[in-house]
């Protein structure tokens, strides 16, 4: 079958299956295919790039798949989103979108694939994001906080050795009276549920794809209703 005779469905299982193995150049064709078919960008990442980032999320932490095989995704991944991002801006433009995140890799790790993925995912998925990149000291990310007023800080950390910054920085957060109007997700290789309960952070994203669906429950929890998008300072 060829992807003009293909349906919406069969496209985005293609893409997913595409993702998955890394393929850059098909990707790309099918991102085109589906948009001049008349599939709009989020459905495009909601339903072909995330599932297919979910299941190399899952097989990466299963040991199926390893880290060159993670990396030709993600580099494909960031290729549609650079096509997708443009498209996906647009329903949330004029200041108007779902909230504002912070997000950085802590201090002493370098790894940064789960935090561009989330990255990724939450802009698609109409998040401002203000990314602090790698190795981020706990000032780096008050001071975010202080300018930006987000309503996320999303703290990434590959490394057991690293783990342990993430209370440091949850403790600055606090000592500076910011940590109580904030959400504080966590999320990483090495990071556990029981390990975000221990720190006090808010929650714990398990892969790239379910920060996004943590991030919205949690927003509309503290709105008091839905997570649908609204204006930010």
């Amino acid at each position: 079958m060829s992807e003009q005779d293909a349906t919406i469905e069969q496209l985005m299982e293609s893409l997913a299956e595409q993702l998955y193995r890394g393929a850059q150049a098909e990707v790309l064709a099918t991102v085109t295919t589906a948009l001049a078919r008349g599939t709009i960008a989020a459905d495009i990442v909601n339903r072909g790039l995330m599932l297919g980032m979910q299941r190399v999320g899952v097989d990466f932490r299963d040991g199926k798949l390893f880290l060159p095989e993670v990396l030709m995704a993600a580099q494909a991944m960031q290729a549609a989103m650079r096509e997708l991002e443009p498209l996906l801006i647009g329903p949330y433009g004029g200041g108007t979108r779902v909230a504002r995140a912070v997000i950085g890799t802590v201090k002493g790790d370098i790894h940064d694939i789960g935090k561009n993925l989330v990255s990724i995912l939450w802009r698609g998925a109409g998040f401002e994001v203000i990314d602090l990149g790698i190795n981020t000291k706990a000032d780096t990310f008050v001071e975010a906080v202080e300018r930006h007023r987000p309503e996320i800080v999303g703290l990434s950390a590959l490394l057991t050795t690293t783990m342990p910054y993430m209370r440091v920085v949850i403790d600055a957060l606090r000592q500076r009276g910011l940590r109580e109007r904030l959400i504080v997700l966590v999320g990483g290789a090495a990071v556990s549920r029981a390990f975000a309960d221990e720190i006090g952070a808010d929650g714990y994203g398990r892969d790239a794809a379910s920060a996004v669906d943590l991030a919205r429950t949690l927003l509309a929890r503290r709105r008091g209703g839905s997570a649908a998008p609204e204006g930010v300072a």
